[in-house]
């Protein structure tokens, strides 16, 4: 097995995400305001406060390199 290969194919798994992550915009944009609502203030962020939120923008991520990989 050639090792350029191997490191050809990364590259181009690695050339993709940036197009894949941004079909998750709306998803990280939700999961930040939820962030940043919850840290006003003095307020710490904890645990679990955008549990929702944060599987929402996790799923959307899988979803996306799944699609990556299996295209490549």
């Amino acid at each position: 097995m050639s090792g350029s290969n191997v490191w050809s194919r990364t590259r181009e798994k690695m050339r993709l995400f940036p197009e894949r992550f941004a079909q998750c915009a709306n998803e990280a944009a939700v999961y930040g305001k939820c962030v940043a609502a919850t840290t006003t203030g003095t307020q710490e962020l904890r645990k679990d406060l955008c549990a929702k939120e944060f599987e929402a923008l996790k799923i959307c991520f899988t979803n996306a390199v799944s699609a990556s990989v299996s295209n490549c």
